[in-house]
């Protein structure tokens, strides 16, 4: 188990490294630093005077590695387009992204596990397809035009929720919903085929011999065993919705770091864009390496192996 753990830990942060490097020397490939932070009406001078300023004259390699050891030190850098440390822009922003985060997952618990259930205890059925159907459904439709659909069903035409913000627990309600019913579809079939599999246990079908059907027989013997997959894919959505939040964020309005992100690659701002790719793939890596944890933690075979 622990062997097993310090494993894929180090092929986590082997690929947090490997996220870094190409990050930083795209980014300054792409764009040129000085001209982002001088301007497109900086003269040559100008941009020669801002290269030895900010070290930009260093070769690439060097400023990386600079750039690294200031990260594992909580030296992020400083912002060309908001004149801050960067670390003080991603602490300001990071509970709001958290906060619809954690909203989102519990709008996906919410649907596709009981839709799931549902569809597994009548397989084929009308239930069944219903359930297919809102799956595919919800994977079919974009972020952004089920982020205006709601906009305007239940913000203008039904005036219930507010536009835009992040002041009041109201203002994540349409925005948790479509940031989390873009992961319904994966948890809910996964759902669904796990308890099919598991209703064909010998263990369910002496259960019912004694007596259980329906519900009973569902929540207190054939979820415990099928859910176990269910919760590993729900930690690597929790990450995905960090990197993911950048539509919704932007089209609600919300200060979260998808939308700082937004406004940075707008901004040219290099070191605040590093930043958050790097946070928002160690945010997927950390919760990928969780699922791992939680896999050998509740499946004995990885637990032997």
């Amino acid at each position: 188990m622990l062997r097993y753990i310090l494993q894929r830990g180090a092929l986590a942060l082997a690929v947090a490294f490997t996220v870094s490097l190409a990050t930083f020397f795209l980014l300054n490939v792409a764009t040129d630093p000085a001209y982002a932070i001088a301007g497109e009406d900086a003269t040559p001078e100008m941009l020669a005077q801002i290269r030895d300023t900010y070290g930009l004259d260093r070769p690439l390699a060097t400023r990386y590695f600079d750039w690294l050891g200031g990260v594992l030190t909580g030296n992020f850098g400083e912002s060309y387009y908001w004149n801050k440390p960067v670390a003080e822009l991603v602490a300001s922003r990071a509970p709001t992204t958290i906060a619809l985060a954690l909203s989102a997952l519990s709008v996906t618990i919410l649907i596709s596990i009981p839709l799931g259930a549902w569809a597994a205890l009548k397989p084929n059925s009308w239930a069944d397809r219903f359930a297919l159907g809102v799956a595919v459904s919800a994977q079919a439709v974009p972020n952004f035009w089920l982020g205006l659909i709601m906009i305007i069903l239940f913000s203008v035409t039904i005036p219930i929720f507010p536009v835009s913000g992040d002041d009041t627990w109201l203002h994540f309600v349409l925005p948790a919903f479509v940031l989390g019913a873009s992961s319904v579809p994966a948890v809910m079939r996964l759902t669904r085929t796990g308890l099919i599999e598991v209703m064909d246990s010998d263990y369910i079908r002496t259960a019912r011999s004694k007596g259980f059907r329906g519900m009973p027989l569902l929540t207190r013997h054939a979820m415990r065993n099928a859910i176990l997959p269910v919760v590993s894919v729900l930690a690597v959505q929790l990450g995905q919705k960090f990197g993911g939040s950048v539509i919704t964020e932007s089209i609600f309005a919300i200060n979260g770091l998808g939308r700082l992100a937004l406004e940075s690659i707008l901004g040219s701002d290099i070191p605040t864009v590093q930043m958050l790719i790097f946070v928002f793939a160690l945010v997927f890596v950390a919760m990928n390496l969780l699922a791992d944890i939680l896999n050998a933690a509740l499946d004995p075979r990885i637990r032997i192996g």
